[in-house]
């Protein structure tokens, strides 16, 4: 089968078009003929071995990739989910070793795997499961209720605008911040006030709410940068796994969508989700398997609006 993995860490050249064995579904689980996968931020955070740590261990190649679209093409004993072959379907992937979603056909946790949007294509929905839930984990560990008042940096982000979207959904009242050129995005997510980005964040949300936030999410990774922005008392979830300083009793969460991978009711939600027009996923460009790397050294870049996805359908 054919995959894109690496045997050392390191630039995008490390990545490869590697053979892998054929896999087949166990007892809860189901197989995908991979459609489509899409490059996050963290699928460079495993291949440049930001992960080393934890990746000494594990086996070669090291297959990256968080998200994939596809076709149910086998279906193991004991699936109690509404999956069955022939199922287009968008699922969430922990990469482990040779255990990534860069690669023609997965093994999943049926709990992993929901029907995709039948208003989207395959390339679309593979942008939308990790990216999605991680939204979903913020905005359930943040606990606001209607009414109350969201700050999220990083908003023109897919993550950003994911939590935006399903924030308004919730009733809140959001902050964003973005560049120039990004605050009519940010603006279609549906964002109440747009405030320049940047290390200074958090004075311009006191500009507007002077006693600071109910909440914050921080797309951004400014950390101790945005926690100004929180009033006493309020809270505020991290993607990059900190941790906070304690302040002022705000209630600090780590938000590790590795922890919501088996939810599959919300992973159900956000199909819906999509199809009711609440959540609207993007694709930036599409690239062959043999064309990964220079899709992460795009990414790399920056300023990236929407998701690289990789296709294995051709």
């Amino acid at each position: 089968m054919k995959a894109i993995g690496l045997m050392t860490p390191g630039g995008p050249e490390v990545l490869n078009i590697v053979d892998l064995p054929p896999v087949s579904a166990g007892p809860g689980q189901v197989r995908v003929k991979v459609v489509a996968v899409a490059v996050n931020p963290t699928d460079l955070l495993l291949r440049n071995g930001a992960f080393s740590a934890a990746q000494e261990t594990q086996s070669r190649p090291l297959v990256p990739g968080m998200d994939i679209a596809g076709i149910v093409d086998e279906v193991g004993a004991n699936v109690e989910t509404n999956i069955h072959v022939g199922d287009r379907v968008m699922g969430i992937v922990v990469p482990e070793g040779s255990y990534g979603a860069y690669r023609q056909q997965i093994v999943l946790d049926a709990r992993s795997v929901a029907l995709a949007p039948q208003s989207k294509t395959l390339y679309e929905a593979s942008t939308i499961a990790m990216n999605g839930l991680t939204a979903i984990m913020s905005l359930d560990l943040l606990n606001l209720q209607p009414g109350q008042t969201l700050a999220v940096t990083g908003a023109a982000g897919i993550y950003g605008g994911y939590v935006i979207q399903l924030a308004k959904h919730r009733g809140l009242t959001v902050i964003a911040d973005a560049a120039a050129k990004d605050e009519e995005r940010v603006r279609r997510y549906g964002a109440d006030i747009v405030v320049p980005r940047g290390d200074d964040v958090a004075s311009h949300i006191r500009h507007y709410f002077p006693q600071g936030v109910d909440g914050l999410a921080d797309g951004a990774v400014l950390n101790e940068r945005a926690i100004p922005a929180v009033k006493d008392g309020g809270s505020f979830t991290s993607v990059r796994l900190y941790e906070g300083n304690g302040a002022r009793d705000i209630a600090f969460s780590k938000t590790f969508v590795g922890d919501y991978c088996y939810h599959t009711d919300a992973l159900n939600s956000l199909t819906q989700y999509v199809d009711q027009g609440i959540l609207t996923p993007e694709v930036a460009a599409l690239f062959k398997p043999e064309e990964a790397a220079e899709a992460h050294r795009l990414l790399e870049k920056g300023g990236v609006r929407g998701r690289f996805v990789i296709r294995f359908d051709e």
